[in-house]
């Protein structure tokens, strides 16, 4: 069997280990002859995984005390609303960068005053707008640090005025965040720690409890924070798989350590895509994500593409068709993608370049 190289921008693509350990519990969890997917959320065994879960979440982060960590369900499409629901009293700003950003503020406009204080859609999102000013007379600012359709990240960790929200769902773990800038972090789990069905939530808990209007039961984060997030069952396995992923992450050094090895993969990529005549870059060279790189055929090259996607299929490259929306190519190289993967991607890409010369 070929050598498969994975570049699916999600669910991601996960570490062998988390993989085989997976396997395992899935025969037996923990010794108890029960299979993980059957296991009671009640029983000690499972406790002991949701505890380690959210020890590893505070120790890999730095996650200060007087933060909750959360395992839910319902994506970061819902944590769209749970965001408007839990910190919209009279109105909120949002940085709008790409089509996930834009989802989320109309989420809030749905149960308030909610405005972009600046869009990149003039270009498709190419870039992350710079030339703007957090407004201090609203609840939140909310922020999408990484855009996987388009390729463009927020690097940085800002300061802002006012609570600031975000939804790394794309890059979480990729890099140190110093989450004391937040006033809550979110995201779907599958574009980079774990696989789809959990979504993580680190909130200030001072924070909530602020908005005047009734927030049902199960969009209430403090329902969830007072229920450990077991108020209803959870996603036993989801979570199990997540936990075997950050378990694989500290034992390589953690994120000081796989935010410089995802860099060398980027650089390796979007190097081969500035040097190769065939292929030009979309986002700006300064906003470029660590994490989902985009591309095009250059110009005068367009109709090569679907030649280039049956070759790069052809030597096992997969996952690297663009979004529908966009087109074009997008690999996506998360935390668990191997710089081998990235090598064969660059030599695929040579070796269509001497084809075409």
């Amino acid at each position: 069997m070929k050598k498969v190289h994975n570049f699916t921008a999600g669910p991601c693509i996960l570490p062998q280990q988390a993989i085989d350990n997976a396997i395992e519990a899935l025969k037996d969890f923990k010794g108890t002859g029960v299979p993980v997917i059957s296991i009671s959320h009640r029983t000690k065994e499972w406790e002991s995984v949701m505890d380690e879960c959210r020890t590893l979440w505070r120790e890999l982060l730095n996650i200060p005390e007087d933060y909750e960590i959360l395992f839910l369900g319902g994506g970061a499409s819902m944590g769209f609303l749970y965001v408007a629901m839990n910190f919209l009293e009279n109105k909120a700003a949002y940085l709008e960068t790409g089509v996930w950003a834009k989802k989320a503020l109309k989420e809030a406009k749905g149960l308030g005053s909610a405005y972009a204080v600046a869009s990149s859609a003039d270009t498709v999102f190419n870039y992350i707008p710079k030339d703007y000013e957090i407004p201090a007379d609203v609840d939140y600012f909310h922020i999408t640090t990484n855009n996987t359709i388009y390729g463009t990240e927020i690097h940085e960790d800002m300061d802002s005025p006012v609570p600031l929200i975000a939804d790394m769902s794309s890059d979480i773990m990729s890099r140190p965040v110093d989450v004391s800038k937040y006033a809550m972090i979110y995201g779907g789990a599958q574009k980079n720690v774990g696989p789809a069905g959990v979504t993580f939530f680190i909130v200030k808990k001072d924070l909530l409890g602020k908005v005047s209007r009734y927030i049902p039961t199960m969009l209430d984060l403090r329902t969830h924070i007072d229920g450990a997030s077991m108020f209803n069952t959870p996603p036993v396995f989801s979570i199990f798989v997540m936990n075997e992923t950050l378990k694989w992450l500290k034992g390589i050094g953690g994120v000081e350590a796989i935010h410089k090895i995802n860099r060398e993969k980027a650089q390796l990529l979007y190097a081969e895509i500035d040097r190769n005549p065939l292929f030009k870059g979309t986002a700006a060279v300064e906003d470029r994500s660590i994490m989902n790189v985009c591309f095009v055929m250059a110009e005068g090259y367009e109709s090569l593409q679907d030649e280039f996607m049956a070759f790069a299929k052809e030597r096992g490259m997969t996952g690297i068709k663009g979004h529908r929306s966009v087109g074009g190519f997008r690999a996506s190289i998360y935390n668990a993608c191997p710089k081998e993967s990235v090598e064969a991607l660059v030599a695929c890409m040579q070796e269509f370049e001497q084809l075409h010369k």
